[in-house]
């Protein structure tokens, strides 16, 4: 019985995710306006206001009404983290849950979602700044691929996961490791075996392979014919450099490397679809790995309101 009147407090969640371009955002609008629902997103890059051609951010006539959390809340000279996000994320849940409504966790970030579904302890760490300041410098002396080499050492799945382009991360797990004598992936890996934080239902959205790709192509022409070029131009006149966590993201740094003559934009936007392929391919690795996954591929529904009816159904007869 005691088990069953925790269960009872544990706060809904809906989260909705899946490999870019698989149509999570229209979904997770049409999933909110039946069930009573906002939006919380899990999008690392729509946090940052004027980033929002190169992030695919959903604009205001697409939200249909629906309000959402975590976008255009950031500067994108501004730091953001997993962290943060875990903490934003958790105020935005107390307060859709206090207003009697649902709160949908929608976006492509696994690490994110993880965090705050099953609630990750990130405070291991002590105060000491010495060997991350250590670090940043050996960073700017020697490259980001010195510092990853450094991470595959001591922790190859870690280095695995993370980009070497994605310098902080890299060196939060160096610091992580260095101060506790854990893999940061160990870590995770033993808060990922928690029972999930919430009375959840964790949907993953797929499709055939060669068609999300197809999207992932038409979306980058789409971006550049909005003006992607214009945005990033914008983002450099007002200081945004490649060093800058914003613009580590898809579509950013390819064109900030083309405007400071490293290749020509044809290179630029052959780069673009590429990384996005494989970082549609690395998402799709990761959620294959997590625990407690509702599949929901498109191929086994005739249209997307099957689709849509499969979730409430799954979601009211969990909740029953």
């Amino acid at each position: 019985m005691q088990d069953n009147a925790c269960v009872a407090k544990k706060k809904p969640l809906i989260v909705l995710t899946g490999p870019t371009a698989v149509g999570k955002t229209a979904l997770s609008v049409k999933l909110a306006k039946a069930l009573d629902a906002e939006i919380i997103s899990a999008d690392s890059m729509q946090v940052y206001k004027g980033m929002d051609i190169g992030s695919a951010k959903i604009r205001k006539e697409e939200m249909d009404g629906i309000r959402h959390h975590l976008i255009d809340i950031l500067d994108p000279k501004e730091e953001f983290n997993v962290v943060l996000f875990q903490k934003l994320a958790k105020e935005a849940i107390a307060d859709i849950t206090g207003r009697g409504k649902i709160p949908i966790l929608a976006g492509g970030t696994g690490f994110y979602i993880q965090a705050v579904l099953y609630d990750i302890d990130f405070t291991q760490t002590q105060e000491d700044t010495s060997y991350r300041e250590a670090l940043e410098l050996l960073a700017s002396q020697k490259g980001a691929q010195y510092l990853h080499d450094m991470l595959r050492k001591v922790d190859p799945a870690s280095a695995e996961a993370i980009h070497a382009n994605n310098v902080k991360r890299v060196i939060r797990a160096l610091e992580f490791y260095k101060q506790t004598k854990q893999k940061i992936s160990d870590h995770n890996q033993e808060q990922k075996e928690n029972e999930s934080a919430y009375d959840s239902c964790y949907f993953v959205l797929t499709d055939d392979r060669e068609k999300m790709y197809e999207r992932i192509d038409r979306r980058v022409d789409l971006m550049l014919e909005d003006g992607l070029v214009e945005e990033v131009r914008r983002l450099q006149s007002e200081g945004c450099s490649r060093e800058l966590v914003s613009m580590q993201g898809l579509g950013y740094k390819e064109i900030l490397a083309w405007l400071d003559g490293e290749h020509d934009l044809e290179r630029a936007v052959y780069l673009i679809k590429r990384d996005t392929r494989h970082f549609a391919k690395r998402q799709l690795t990761w959620f294959k790995r997590e625990k407690d996954v509702i599949w929901v591929d498109r191929r086994e529904f005739k249209d997307e309101n099957a689709v849509l009816q499969f979730m409430i159904d799954t979601w009211r007869n969990k909740r029953k």
